[in-house]
């Protein structure tokens, strides 16, 4: 049964609505060829949650259409059931009960019938968050810490190993969320997603930023240890900047094994104040656990040999456009912007808030982990170097 927003669009329309919604393509570009506002599209969308409905078919053991057509026609004319049920091949209370179903011979209508029997087959299965309101309890409680879905799956597999009704889909968590219709975990638990979505969204292409001018006396990325690229010894780390309101900004440092992750409060970009406060935060690090640091191209680590010899760790820097060198760097930042959204001022946090927050992020479990948190193997690191 068509819904409100989605009248007036034929099933063909609706699958390449999708189709082009899971393929990236803006509100706009799928408006214009449906040849309908966006405003539209964003109401069929959203009311899914961007989730692309399934699709639904009918069992071959059921009656089709063109068998209730036989079965109008077998009536006009008069014959027997069995008949009818002999020229469709169907056992003769099949149609019989057809017929009694919808009105008897005096009102059967073939299409009228057929709706309905779609209808009817409609028998959406309660989720398991509905049916387990202990899951359904935790569940909730572990997305108002800001855990992410899979998180949430991962770490429920570990906490409650021999107690399957404490299981769930990540996929399920985003459906419960995402489609309100199910009234299972409340809208307000949105916002605490990293990407602070109200429906799912496909990736898109990151656009690349300017080419920065060269560092003076730069190692190349591609000159760094072996033992930094498989992540098998600790203490390698890389960094970035992370952007806010009024040229704002502050320093994420994360150790490539374990993802800890530390923030640095910076008054200024310039290189002298970056590499300054970057020093002041490595140099709390165990030593064992200070042994390279790789960089974007960014000017602000121009002064990166004042880094090496105030804190003794080598500095790489990475290829232009190449953000996936620093990849395990980029994955935190995102995450980071669930605590530090665009626009964000960040002068306006002191070095103890940013520590309260880094905290709050190194405990959440890490898929990449065994969905131990960064925090727990990065103090058993510490407490085997001490």
């Amino acid at each position: 049964m068509e819904t409100r927003k989605s009248r007036g669009l034929s099933p063909q329309q609706r699958a390449e609505l999708w189709k082009r919604w899971r393929d990236g393509q803006s509100l706009s570009e799928i408006g214009r060829a449906l040849c309908r506002t966006s405003w539209s599209i964003f109401g069929l969308v959203s009311e899914q949650g961007g989730i692309a409905p399934q699709i639904r078919y009918r069992s071959g053991r059921v009656l089709a259409l063109h068998d209730r057509e036989e079965i109008l026609r077998g009536i006009c004319r008069g014959d027997s059931m069995r008949c009818i049920a002999r020229r469709i091949g169907r056992a003769v209370s099949t149609v019989s009960r057809e017929i009694a179903r919808n009105g008897g011979s005096a009102d059967y209508l073939a299409t009228k019938a057929d709706v309905r029997a779609w209808d009817v087959a409609r028998r959406p299965k309660p989720c398991r968050l509905e049916t387990q309101r202990r899951l359904q309890r935790v569940v909730a409680e572990k997305l108002r810490l800001d855990w992410s879905p899979e998180q949430i799956a991962g770490w429920l597999r570990f906490a409650y190993p021999d107690d399957n009704s404490m299981r769930v889909s990540h996929e399920t968590i985003y459906r419960s969320l995402f489609l309100q219709a199910r009234g299972v975990l409340k809208r307000e638990l949105l916002h605490h997603l990293r990407s602070r979505r109200v429906m799912r969204k496909a990736k898109k292409q990151l656009v690349k930023g300017p080419f920065h001018e060269r560092i003076p006396k730069a190692v190349s990325i591609r000159q760094r240890p072996a033992e930094v690229e498989d992540r098998a010894v600790p203490g390698h780390w890389e960094g970035d900047l992370l952007s806010g309101a009024k040229h704002t900004h502050i320093a994420t440092l994360v150790e490539r094994q374990t993802r800890f992750t530390k923030l640095v409060k910076i008054d200024r970009k310039d290189t002298a104040s970056v590499v300054s406060a970057l020093a002041r935060q490595v140099r709390t690090l165990p030593r064992e656990l200070r042994r390279t640091l790789t960089w974007d191209n960014g000017l602000e680590m121009v002064r990166h040999r004042h880094f090496t010899l105030a804190t003794r760790m080598k500095v790489y820097f990475c290829d232009p456009y190449s953000p996936w060198q620093r990849g395990t760097n980029e994955n935190t930042n995102g995450l980071l912007r669930q605590y530090f959204p665009a626009g964000t001022d960040m002068s306006k946090f002191s070095q103890d808030e940013l520590d309260e927050i880094a905290k709050r992020l190194n405990q959440r479990p890490r898929k990449t982990l065994g969905f131990k948190s960064p925090a727990e193997t990065f103090y058993a690191l510490v407490a085997s170097t001490g």
